[in-house]
């Protein structure tokens, strides 16, 4: 939980904290989803962004949601956040609705909000009463600093505001299998978050009992260790840098084939994944001829990629949208 609110967190420093350990970032989703479902009985309706991570809308139905709405967030045509129609439907929701929030590397679209619109958000988060639930799957993975990747938690704590948090361990520790999670909840006191653990463990206890060992030793021993931690920094750093490199030169390759289309999205975009805009059928086609595999909505991770096949993908791409021109949107490629 410090790792994501900060050491200084006003959170951390007044004790109205707590943290369950999960089985990583989908079992503290689902932790979640479960105690939201129970105690949380201000609003009934969860709300997803459009397009989310395709697991959200099934964690909540299974944990007894009914209502579960999307509101605007990729606008294809700018291959970009649609803020307007963000804020418009959050300003609709009903009082008291969940909202799940991507902290940052959104998944699938790449795209993240900057300081001054998360700060915008948190304003109809607070005017309309809404609860934020953030999945933080990919922290350090948009600039290599976990500390700046936090920003919109920690800012949401400044703002005084009460929300949980799920964290995940596979990506950014590499332990993926190891199923290493933190489900962590900022409460108004620390009265209200020792309750608010109390009742987590007796959800865990007859969901899964007690979460795998191993993963989260490592996790911790890490974060415990001065050398370690300053190792582990340093490989996050380094692994993010290569995935930003690898924007910009598939970025360069397009351009220098005059590739149709506006490719900057592909270095504007932030984390693992980028919504390249391809079609379904450049999918199809690029699949069948240079057998490069994608999701059908043209989401690619950019980890794939390197030195030795960036060119390989990039003629790809470009002869895929050279035989099928994209479609224009709103007088847009």
């Amino acid at each position: 939980s410090r790792l994501l609110l900060g050491e200084r967190s006003e959170a951390v420093l007044q004790e109205k904290y707590c943290g369950v350990q999960s089985i990583s970032g989908t079992g503290a989703l689902r932790l979640a989803a479960e105690f939201l479902h129970c105690f949380h009985k201000q609003g009934t309706t969860v709300y997803i962004s459009d397009p989310t991570w395709a697991n959200h809308r099934t964690i909540f139905s299974h944990a007894g949601y009914s209502d579960i709405r999307t509101y605007r967030y990729y606008y294809a045509p700018t291959r970009a956040l649609d803020f307007e129609g963000l804020i418009s439907d959050l300003e609709a929701a009903s009082p008291g609705s969940v909202v799940v929030l991507h902290m940052c590397a959104h998944n699938p679209t790449g795209v993240d909000p900057s300081q001054e619109q998360w700060s915008k958000i948190a304003d109809v988060f607070q005017a309309r009463k809404l609860f934020p639930l953030f999945d933080c799957a990919y922290q350090g993975f948009v600039t290599g600093d976990p500390d700046v990747d936090a920003w919109p938690v920690r800012h949401f704590v400044e703002r005084g505001m009460c929300f949980m948090a799920a964290q995940s361990f596979s990506k950014n520790f590499g332990l993926y299998n190891e199923r290493a999670g933190n489900l962590t909840a900022v409460c108004a006191n620390t009265e209200e978050a020792k309750a608010v653990r109390s009742q987590l463990k007796k959800v865990v206890r007859p969901m899964y009992s007690n979460p795998p060992n191993h993963g989260a030793r490592i996790v911790a021993t890490t974060l415990c260790n001065p050398a370690f931690l300053l190792e582990w920094q340093d490989n996050l750093r380094t692994m993010t840098s290569r995935i930003v490199l690898m924007r910009k030169q598939l970025y360069a390759k397009l351009l220098e084939r005059g590739t149709e289309g506006t490719w900057k999205h592909i270095v504007d975009q932030k984390g693992m994944f980028t919504f390249t805009g391809l079609e379904a059928r450049h999918v199809e086609f690029v699949q069948a001829k240079y057998h490069i595999y994608m999701l059908g909505n043209g989401r690619i991770n950019m980890c794939g990629l390197t030195s030795n096949n960036i060119d390989h993908v990039a003629d790809a791409i470009h002869e895929a949208v050279a035989t099928m021109p994209l479609v224009p949107r709103n007088g847009r490629l």
